[in-house]
């Protein structure tokens, strides 16, 4: 798809100056998110109609339709010069208006990225569920990716994806790889991942588990020897397993925490901190595993005491988010502001901080 100049200029400043997002926004700039940071490019203020030009432009006729009736879409874009984006389209006051996010070319290494080790070990396993968490931004997708490449790179089976869109397009090496991308191949996350299970997978990789239908099949097929990697929209390991189970009718639940104990392998809670030098953003990072004492506090649904699990589990790769930013912030990486005001307990958290000072 041939797409219009003036768009091919703001996505070749994306590029240049590494923003992760683009927004095409009535009444100002194209704006560009650096580091963390909202920066406005310097040209004149796009206007209602200049924004819904280059918004639609973005979509191809399939995509236009799906937006006419959905009010909103999202897809990937691929240009042969400037590589992938991921464009999320919207209304605003009844116009178009668009997020882009560029996609990155090239897979990071576990190193560059600052996943733990333990990464790695849960995508060697053969089946069960391994959850990547976090809010919007903090690199789920990134993590989806790596652990899917490890698999392409290490074992031969099949991986299917479900994407909402396809970000990152991985190259043929010891495994099959089919991506699916959501309103391009297939219509829903749920009716696709009925139909995955009947398509002969060893690996199945959810772009996000988002309901009831999604979840309740991301979990059978957990149950019965799939290895499923998704992601969900929860600040915290804890957060994720009660999100989880609350998604289902209360009659249901006990089942739904009995099947969750059972397949659970691990779960992968992220959060992207502005570093002290303002240049990058580092990657905060929670780890649940499913130990017995894990399985057992979820199957008694006593969820709050995963904390307590994460906290003495350090021998078997586990640590709380706060943990993490106490890392970061001894190692100099990020500032005491950062490390406090994105602690579960900032409190406690000052008080840690302020003994190792004194």
């Amino acid at each position: 798809m041939a797409l219009p100049q003036p768009m091919r200029r703001i996505l070749d400043l994306a590029r240049r100056s590494n923003a992760s997002d683009v927004h095409l926004v009535a009444g100002v700039p194209p704006t560009f998110r650096v580091s963390g940071e909202i920066i406005l490019a310097d040209t004149a203020p796009l206007s209602a109609e200049q924004v819904g030009q280059l918004a639609l432009s973005l979509l191809n006729d399939v995509q236009k339709e799906e937006f006419e009736h959905s009010w909103q879409i999202c897809c990937s874009v691929f240009d042969e010069e400037f590589g992938r984006f991921r464009v999320s389209v919207y209304l605003h006051c009844g116009r178009p208006e668009a997020a882009i996010r560029p996609v990155l070319n090239q897979l990071y290494t576990r190193e560059e990225l600052r996943l733990p080790e333990i990464v790695e070990d849960l995508t060697r396993l053969p089946s069960g569920l391994v959850l990547i968490t976090g809010p919007t931004g903090s690199g789920k997708t990134t993590t989806m990716n790596f652990m899917v490449d490890l698999i392409n790179s290490e074992r031969r089976c099949k991986v299917i994806t479900i994407e909402d869109p396809v970000e990152y397009v991985h190259a043929r090496k010891k495994a099959i790889v089919v991506q699916q991308e959501l309103y391009t191949d297939v219509k829903s996350f749920s009716q696709a991942l009925v139909h995955v299970l009947r398509q002969d997978p060893d690996v199945i990789g959810v772009g996000e588990m988002r309901d009831y239908e999604t979840t309740a099949t991301g979990l059978v097929a957990a149950e019965t020897g799939h290895l499923v990697i998704a992601t969900c929209h929860t600040p915290n390991a804890v957060q994720t397993v009660e999100r989880i189970v609350s998604v289902f009718p209360y009659q249901q639940q006990p089942q739904v925490v009995t099947q969750l104990s059972n397949c659970l392998q691990g779960i992968i809670a992220q959060r992207l901190i502005p570093a002290a030098d303002k240049k990058r953003r580092l990657l905060a990072c929670e780890v649940l595993m499913a130990t017995p004492a894990a399985r057992h506090h979820i199957r008694k649904q006593q969820f709050h005491q995963l904390v307590s699990v994460m906290q003495t589990g350090q021998a078997e790769g586990m640590q709380t988010m706060d943990d993490s930013l106490r890392d970061l912030y001894e190692a100099g990486e990020i500032t005491y502001d950062a490390a406090v005001g994105n602690a579960s307990n900032p409190q406690h958290m000052r008080e840690e901080l302020s003994g190792d000072q004194s």
